[in-house]
């Protein structure tokens, strides 16, 4: 009677897992094979130069990078441009017009939400080549300066961490509106009704009673757009190329700089694994900070 009964829950356990096993399969082949394969790469001096093998180096390209200069000077910038474009732009920026979209006509909101969407939802590429043509030395932001009688310069070349900071606030803000959007539309209104009677201000009634509120979806929006903002390739490359010299080249440039460009694929994807690192550090902060009691 035993066996019997251990044979049909080993049954049953078997056809629970049945419909998953085709995803897991997926899933190994696909996204943990190729992570294992870049793991062992990041451990090798291979490289695109032709050469007929690689052999095993240990951490030697770990410690290469962190005795590299030009390394240092990625992380730096990496993190300058995650807390100006993620942290500090587009997170404040959404909130704020999260905030004043719910507060505005239905025309406004259409008319508002449709022009921050559609920055969103062009293409990577596109948004870097509009963005650069506003920062370009004839572009569009000194044609305005130029017209108010301000002084311009080359903004790509004179502070150009800022203009792709600012070029990926420009693009990324729609999702945190998004996501505070629905937020807010979720605390009831007899409490904001309640701060109002009690005599709270506005400013008052926003850091006691709206940003506790809707804390976890702070830190869902901050990790999610920290995790995006560390993996931008793309807009930078299109604007700067990580110019001029290195004072936009971010870790993805490096990364890329170094395994295609200078065809160190080992270095490049120790790099990249540092990277992912990085961002699980900061998801693991993100995540703390969520479990924290308001």
């Amino acid at each position: 009677m035993g066996g019997g009964v251990a044979a049909g829950k080993g049954r049953a356990r078997v056809a629970r897992w049945l419909p998953v096993t085709p995803a897991v399969a997926l899933l190994l082949l696909f996204l943990a094979g190729p992570i294992g394969y870049c793991v062992w790469i990041a451990f090798t001096d291979t490289q695109l130069t032709g050469a007929s093998g690689s052999s095993f180096v240990g951490l030697d390209n770990f410690r290469r990078a962190f005795a590299d200069g030009d390394f240092r000077n990625a992380v730096v910038l990496t993190l300058v441009f995650t807390f100006l474009s993620s942290i500090v732009g587009q997170n404040t920026l959404g909130l704020a017009l999260a905030g004043l979209m719910r507060a505005a006509s239905r025309p406004v909101r259409t008319v508002a939400g449709a022009v921050v969407i559609t920055s969103w939802v062009l293409p990577e590429i596109v948004a870097a080549f509009l963005l650069y043509a506003f920062f370009r030395r004839e572009g569009t932001l000194n044609v305005i300066l130029d017209w108010l009688h301000l002084p311009s310069q080359n903004w790509l070349f004179t502070l150009p961490i800022l203009a792709v900071s600012f070029a990926n606030v420009w693009r990324g803000t729609a999702f945190s509106m998004l996501i505070y959007s629905a937020a807010l539309s979720e605390i009831p209104q007899d409490i904001k009704e309640a701060a109002e009677v009690d005599g709270a201000s506005g400013p008052r009634r926003l850091w006691h009673v709206t940003l506790p509120m809707i804390r976890r979806s702070i830190g869902t929006n901050l990790m999610l757009n920290t995790l995006s903002t560390l993996s931008v390739f793309g807009l930078i490359w299109a604007m700067t190329r990580g110019g001029p010299g290195n004072r936009s080249q971010t870790l993805p440039v490096f990364m890329y700089d170094q395994a295609f460009v200078n065809s160190l694929i080992g270095y490049g994807t120790a790099v990249a694994l540092l990277l992912l690192l990085v961002g699980a550090l900061f998801s693991v902060v993100y995540l703390r900070l969520m479990r924290m009691e308001v």
